[in-house]
């Protein structure tokens, strides 16, 4: 295949690309990144079209090197401002621009100076230098990363060396290097970039893809008005400790509370106004824990805490204190100043536990709360009944 031919199939897969993401994505709300990403492979595909006519005789290299170039690196940059999207890094915008800018800038002077050897040169290094910006955006989460994500940074960067050693050899050895000829460069080069291309694409769905479907993963996890973990996240995240409990020295405290009297709060001021009371509720709830300690929604007004490493004492410490924020944290909502109070249950995991015995003591507890008048804070004592505990004075 010659090189007209090459750069006009590249020229139709980015154009093939991007139709099949404007028909994918028609009439929906795109993500940022995937915004980002279609213009990048629009910009790539008016680039290799633009030097694929030049190639064809049809448009002159005054126009078509400059304007072609131009858009081949905007497109190459706007993808690995894409990458940073996906790596949670939105702010890439104010060091990829300014580097586009200026790389654009240095081409045209090489251009103008040498209109073969140094634009090679030129666009050897900008184009590996832009693709090793976006291994370098994956890179970031390596620790965390999936086997996907650290293949697409080795495969990235290796391929990216290798796209930028042709300008580094033609630059310093023009005659090569042994036998390590430039024509030989010139094809791995031009081997590694197509390659580029491919693993940029397809990396960047399957990396959408896994996004997605971590984001599923979270949200049937996770209670959508509170964001804390639901009923079977929190389940969840109780299973290790459950575990660790049998240990001698690992102690692991459970707390139910219940806000009182919530109903006459969606009765009086509506559902709006009870949501609203139940999100303030978590969050002053979670200035009163640590970044350990997790806060989950069971059902309804019911909601449990796991309080690793915390024994019984400090576990109704702990509760009293949010309690007595709570009772001290009244709630603004657009018809009235909501106060809310709340009753807890406390008890810690034990050697024999499972989760059905685990949470009937503590339920058990909370029910004696509520029954001794609520806005208490009451402990499981087995065998015997479940007693109040009276919280030192202040």
């Amino acid at each position: 295949m010659d090189i007209t031919t090459m750069v006009f199939v590249l020229a139709l897969g980015n154009l093939a690309l991007c139709a099949a993401l404007f028909f994918f994505e028609f009439g929906s709300r795109k993500a940022p990144s995937l915004s980002t990403w279609a213009i990048s492979r629009q910009c790539q595909a008016a680039g290799w079209l633009l030097l694929y006519f030049r190639g064809s005789g049809v448009a002159p290299d005054l126009v078509s090197i400059p304007i072609g170039y131009g858009l081949l690196f905007a497109g190459v940059a706007l993808e690995a401002g894409s990458l940073w999207e996906v790596a949670g890094r939105p702010r890439w915008r104010r060091f990829v621009y300014p580097s586009l800018g200026l790389s654009i800038a240095a081409f045209l002077a090489c251009y103008a100076i040498d209109q073969i050897g140094l634009r090679v040169v030129a666009s050897s290094l900008i184009l590996g230098g832009f693709y090793l910006l976006g291994a370098a955006a994956l890179a970031l989460g390596w620790r965390n990363g999936t086997m996907l994500r650290r293949f697409l940074v080795v495969a990235l960067a290796l391929l990216s060396l290798l796209v930028a050693a042709r300008g580094i050899l033609v630059l310093t050895m023009p005659g090569g290097w042994g036998w390590i000829s430039n024509a030989l460069v010139q094809a791995l080069s031009s081997g590694a970039f197509v390659l580029l291309m491919l693993l940029t694409a397809f990396g960047y769905l399957l990396l959408s893809r896994e996004q997605l479907q971590q984001e599923l993963e979270r949200l049937e996890m996770t209670d959508p008005l509170t964001d804390a973990p639901n009923r079977r996240g929190f389940f969840n995240l109780l299973a290790p400790w459950m575990a660790l409990a049998r240990r001698p020295g690992q102690p692991t405290a459970v707390v139910l509370l219940d806000l009182d009297q919530f109903k006459r709060i969606n009765d009086g001021y509506g559902h709006p106004a009870g949501d609203v009371v139940l999100r303030a509720m978590v969050d002053t709830c979670k200035r009163q824990l640590r970044d350990s300690d997790i806060l989950g929604r069971m059902a309804g007004v019911e909601f449990a805490l796991l309080l690793p490493r915390t024994d019984l004492l400090d576990a109704l410490l702990v509760s009293e204190r949010i309690r007595r924020a709570i009772e001290a944290t009244p709630v603004k909502t657009e018809r009235a100043m909501i106060k809310m109070t709340a009753s807890f249950g406390v008890t810690t995991i034990r050697p024999e536990d499972t989760t059905v015995s685990l949470f009937q003591r503590a339920d058990e507890a909370l029910r004696a709360a509520k029954q001794g008048g609520r806005n208490k804070v009451v402990q499981a004592v087995t065998p015997v009944a479940p007693e109040a505990w009276v919280p030192p004075a202040p």
